[in-house]
């Protein structure tokens, strides 16, 4: 990997695309240190470590701006919203599906609904973060300028952090709203670090275990990250004219671990809504406290039930999302028209059952594998000593893909210069 950095740095193009990256990032950090006016940072931040949930998960993908309620307080996350409410709406809609299959000026246009979503989407984001923290008081003014001053400030931020996001990956490196989320990631392991050894209940031993499990789990996740289920294809060759194609193989590759992170996002929105709309609420309501206390209530991050139905919601979205990205009804049509087929199964309905039958295991088992990251930071909070080790297997997740994905798009730039990274 250091080969492979190293060899891009003597690339003028290159070095100019790592450069601006860098000062992006940088600038990235610097936004989210601008906070928002009439908001006590100090008492949301001790709000949101008391309360946890869907907060600490905006909070992690913020990189901290949550918790310091910075103009960049949302992230990407409305954006991220919008492309997933848009890659569903694809398939439940022909205009959009036919939209995507016109190529890329579809997609484009795809693009630019997905975007105008995201500032719905901001907005209604902020609206509900401006109901939910003003029920811990830390709004000082609570007039209808505040609101709409603070509602402003949000959605500039967000998409403003979008833009920036589109110039990493028009004129930097790798996909920019992806990386501006491992920035924010990155940026917080300091202070979970201080946090961890800061505790008084933390055991050296229990601490050394706890980081040798982390090491561990990474290791497993860059592994499922370049995992694949190579299907292969047989082409035959076609007489066109005086012009004679000869038949090729192919391969049809299924990543084990595609849609581990966009199913973990599903299943954490999931079993934290409920808990945040009752913070809404009176708190000592009987519904409220069942919610959140009761040994019986599935959305009760102490209960026994918690992990094992985020378990297995993570793994039926997983299965879901991926059926609805790879359409093996669609991929065994396209097969057909190209005069392409599976060895030893039949062109037509063979070939989508044998498809869909492929794709439905690699995701549960990819699914399995991101139940397990899911529930991973659960499991650490039960353990004395390690309430404040918030970094868990997403955020592993997360980096990992994105770690990966860049140095692959750096591997191929290299590739066409003939240079030589740590792909052999």
């Amino acid at each position: 990997m250091l080969s492979t950095l190293r060899n891009a740095w003597k690339v003028p193009e290159l070095r100019k695309r790592i450069l601006f990256t860098i000062m992006m990032v940088v600038i990235v950090r610097l936004i989210a240190h601008i906070t928002v006016p009439g908001v006590d940072a100090t008492a949301l931040a001790k709000q949101i470590g008391e309360t946890g949930g869907l907060m600490s998960f905006y909070n992690l993908f913020s990189g901290g701006a949550f918790s310091q309620m910075s103009i960049i307080a949302l992230s990407v996350t409305p954006y991220i919203n919008a492309s997933i409410i848009f890659s569903l709406l694809t398939v439940a809609i022909p205009a959009l599906e036919n939209l995507q299959k016109e190529g890329a000026e579809g997609r484009k246009k795809i693009q630019n609904y997905t975007k105008y979503a995201s500032i719905f989407f901001a907005i209604v984001m902020s609206i509900g973060t401006i109901g939910l923290i003003n029920r811990y008081g830390v709004i000082k003014d609570t007039s209808f300028w505040t609101y709409f001053t603070i509602v402003v400030a949000l959605v500039t931020g967000s998409v403003l952090l979008v833009w920036l996001g589109e110039q990493i990956t028009a004129y930097g490196l790798g996909n920019g709203v992806s990386l501006i989320i491992f920035a924010n990631i990155i940026s917080r392991l300091p202070n979970q670090t201080i946090g961890l050894y800061g505790s008084e209940q933390a055991d050296p031993v229990v601490i050394t275990l706890y980081l040798a499990v982390l090491i561990g789990l990474l290791i497993c996740v860059v592994i499922t990250n370049m995992a694949e289920r190579r299907i292969p294809v047989q082409y035959a060759g076609k007489a066109v004219g005086n012009k004679v194609t000869r038949g090729q193989s192919s391969h049809i590759p299924v990543n084990v671990n595609g849609s581990a992170v966009i199913s973990i996002i599903f299943a954490m929105s999931v079993m934290s809504f409920l808990p945040t709309i009752t913070s809404l609420f009176a708190a000592d309501s009987s519904f409220a406290k069942f919610i959140k206390e009761s040994p019986y209530s599935i959305f009760n991050a102490k209960s026994v039930l918690y992990p094992i139905v985020m378990f297995l919601l993570v793994i039926f979205f997983c299965w879901f999302y991926t059926e609805l990205q790879l359409k093996p009804d669609e991929m065994a049509e396209n097969m057909h028209k190209s005069s392409g087929f599976i060895p030893g199964i039949r062109p037509g309905e063979p070939t989508r059952k044998y498809l869909e039958t492929v794709i439905g295991r690699i995701s549960i088992i990819g699914g399995c594998f991101a139940g397990v990251i899911a529930i991973f930071p659960v499991i650490v909070a039960m353990v004395p000593g390690l309430e404040a080790a918030m970094f868990g297997g997403t955020s592993l997740l997360i980096m990992t893909g994105v770690a990966l994905e860049t140095m692959k798009l750096l591997e191929s730039q290299l590739v066409m210069r003939h240079y030589r990274g740590f792909l052999k």
